[in-house]
């Protein structure tokens, strides 16, 4: 019998694999429309006599892109507009670079509701998105804010004495750049409506896993079902406690109001959600290997073995320790590990129910690990979004490390220091 209440399920890895392919179909039919490029543009051309405040929308935008899509390589498409934009202002790459490639990570580092990262976190440690919501989006505003002001500090600094650039000797041709590419800076009604579209579609995400019973203080339970992903007894009648299949499904629906909006024939649209899907390969393997470990682990009782012997060292350790631990766990586990899908399948397995022996509540060690996992794509070599960018404004990554380090320190200690006190409080 076929009726609303009839559910599809999907075992293991498959939901998240499905949800990862459906995002980037929707991603790359939304693209295809340039509508985020040419939105960026008409940012920059409106704001491009005063230099500090498009530094600041910049990075607030690309951060809260990040945050809530994990909107990070992409901005590798962003230095041929930004490099002679900037020069012309009187700032040096190092601004660029610093003012793309930390206003991206410092957002996947404060990451809220990004599907790479918080869902597939949330979902192997059998929590909703929302749980941690409010705490996630405290970090998010102050790890944002001490970006911003960083590179804001620097770019000031260049701006006033073109000596003290750390780049000054690196930036030979910048003469030749001076020009602008040639960018469209006016969004046409189509691509208007492509950014509604895709906010709606976002929006609809987040309304849709935020356990609403737990904020107004309803009767709830337990996220207890990985497949149904149920989170309250009695929910309100708005609450929707969809997860990946329910998400997946939005996405790749959400594919056909960008197409009609812009014209995509449908030839088109079948070629391009294959594409977008297939990009997403890559993510989908990195996750059902991770996958594949966990399970070898769990079967052969290397993961009980594992968690007996760190049961004895968390047990009567306070909880802010137990944090500062999961933060220095998740560190070198990142620069291995770039994927956050892939490190989470691997690492939330384990540091779920240490938590719990802890004494600590799952959202808040997802949390701690998003933290560790953001701040290592910051610096570490293994990071294609950092590597990439670097490579393409033609910075050294030693003089990155020079310029970046006392920000990372400083991220480090604010994040660790609010994690540790959410845990125990």
């Amino acid at each position: 019998m076929v009726d609303t209440e009839t559910l599809g399920r999907l075992f293991g890895q498959i939901g998240v694999i499905f949800f990862i392919m459906a995002i980037g179909a929707f991603i790359s039919v939304s693209f295809s429309t340039k509508a985020l490029d040419t939105a960026v543009a008409a940012l920059a051309n409106r704001l491009r006599s005063k230099g500090w405040l498009l530094i600041t929308a910049v990075m607030v935008l690309f951060s809260l892109l990040g945050s809530t899509m994990g909107f990070s390589v992409e901005t590798l498409g962003f230095y041929a507009l930004f490099i002679p934009l900037m020069t012309a202002l009187g700032y040096d790459r190092m601004v660029t670079s610093g003012m793309i490639i930390l206003g991206a990570l410092v957002g996947v580092m404060g990451a809220t509701v990004n599907p790479f990262s918080i869902g597939v976190a949330a979902g192997e440690a059998r929590l909703s998105i929302g749980d941690g919501l409010g705490l996630r989006l405290l970090l998010w505003a102050l790890l944002t804010a001490m970006a911003i002001a960083w590179v804001l500090r620097y770019a000031g600094k260049v701006r006033r004495d073109p000596a003290a650039s750390l780049v000054a000797g690196e930036d030979l041709g910048d003469g030749e750049a001076a020009q602008e590419p040639a960018v469209e800076h006016r969004l046409t009604g189509t691509q208007k409506w492509v950014l509604v579209i895709t906010g709606l579609a976002f929006a609809l995400m987040i309304f849709s896993v935020i356990p609403w019973s737990s904020i107004f203080g309803a009767h709830t339970g337990p996220a207890d079902d990985t497949l149904t992903h149920t989170t309250a007894v009695r929910p309100y009648f708005f609450e929707l406690n969809w997860w990946f299949p329910q998400l997946s499904m939005l996405f790749i629906l959400a594919c056909i109001p960008v197409a009609a909006v812009a014209r995509i024939r449908e030839k088109e649209l079948v070629r391009l959600i294959g594409a977008g899907a297939a990009d997403m390969l890559g993510p989908a393997m990195v996750v059902l290997l991770a996958g594949g470990v966990s399970v070898i682990m769990t079967n052969t009782q290397t993961l009980d073995t594992i968690l007996h012997a760190m049961e004895s060292l968390v047990t009567g350790t306070s909880a802010g320790l137990f944090t500062v631990i999961t933060i220095g766990i998740n560190i070198p586990l990142a620069l291995l590990i770039p994927s956050s899908s892939g490190h989470a399948t691997l690492a939330m397995p384990l540091l779920a129910p240490l938590a719990d022996f802890a004494g600590v509540s799952r959202s808040v060690t997802v949390t701690a690990w998003i933290m560790a996992h953001g701040l290592t794509l910051m610096w570490a070599p293994t990071s294609v979004v950092l590597v990439g960018g670097l490579a393409i404004a033609k910075v050294s990554y030693d003089k990155w490390l020079r310029f970046v380090w006392p920000l990372l320190m400083g991220l480090l200690v604010v994040a660790t220091g609010i994690v540790a006190i959410a845990a125990a409080a």
